[in-house]
């Protein structure tokens, strides 16, 4: 009994000096962003984990994130602003977890009783876009979450298809957010139900993925990407631009 409670407590401290150190290099004020990556690895674990962003499972500890702070187009560094995200994953449940650097906060007031929020990127928000069948590329997901916990799940179509291009993903996903307003950072983790995201998970598939923020009260606003868009006005609506989303076993 002892051994097994020593061997949690170790494994709640690793967690917990990755985290540090994460928060650590966050803080840095360095207008400096790591090399943009090419694909991003989802890291499987052996059973269901409960959300808490204050006080993340262990299990994240196993996911190498991505980090990101410059602009859609690869540009103007902010390391005040600096996003990781790190993936986990069951055959039942994708989990996303986003620790966000912010200068400012900008989020709306109210949103409907669930946390749903229309309209929630007009606001600061952690976005996620994710398109598990590359063979389509106009039909993609897009998950985001605000630092004050609201969120918005949609599906994107072509506007030949439906002329709105999106509609009501209802993933039914869960989150749980985290505002530190005294060091300036920001945490949610999403945890989405897998049948919403594709009809038939394939671990071995390779889906295609992009990760983004918004900050700013009005234009202009800073618009951040994991895979840089390059298009002359902020627009994260690049299929083209997604990295790789590959599903691993540790």
């Amino acid at each position: 009994m002892a051994r097994r409670n020593l061997s949690h407590t170790m494994r709640i401290l690793r967690v917990a000096v990755i985290f540090l150190m994460s928060a650590m290099l966050m803080s840095q004020e360095k207008n400096q962003c790591p090399p943009a990556t090419d694909a991003l690895s989802a890291v499987r674990i052996l059973h269901e984990i409960s959300l808490d962003a204050v006080h993340p499972a262990p299990e994240w500890a196993k996911a190498a994130p991505v980090t990101f702070c410059a602009d859609w187009q690869g540009k103007n560094a902010d390391g005040a602003r600096q996003t990781e995200v790190r993936v986990l994953w069951t055959p039942a449940t994708l989990y996303l977890r986003f620790d966000c650097r912010y200068r400012e906060l900008f989020v709306f007031p109210d949103s409907e009783a669930n946390g749903r929020r229309d309209q929630l990127w007009d606001r600061d928000v952690a976005e996620a876009f994710l398109q598990p069948d590359p063979s389509r590329p106009s039909y993609y997901k897009e998950l985001e979450v605000s630092p004050n916990g609201m969120w918005i799940d949609l599906d994107i179509l072509p506007r030949d298809v439906l002329p709105e291009g999106r509609r009501d993903l209802k993933s039914g996903l869960t989150r749980s957010v985290w505002l530190d307003r005294e060091r300036h950072t920001w945490a949610a983790e999403l945890a989405i139900p897998m049948k919403a995201l594709t009809a038939n998970f394939d671990p071995a598939a390779t889906w295609r993925a992009n990760f983004f923020r918004v900050e700013g009260p009005h234009e202009p606003r800073f618009y951040s990407a994991w895979r840089p868009t390059d298009t002359p006005q902020p627009n994260f609506h690049v299929p083209a631009a997604f990295g790789e989303l590959r599903f691993v076993q540790k």
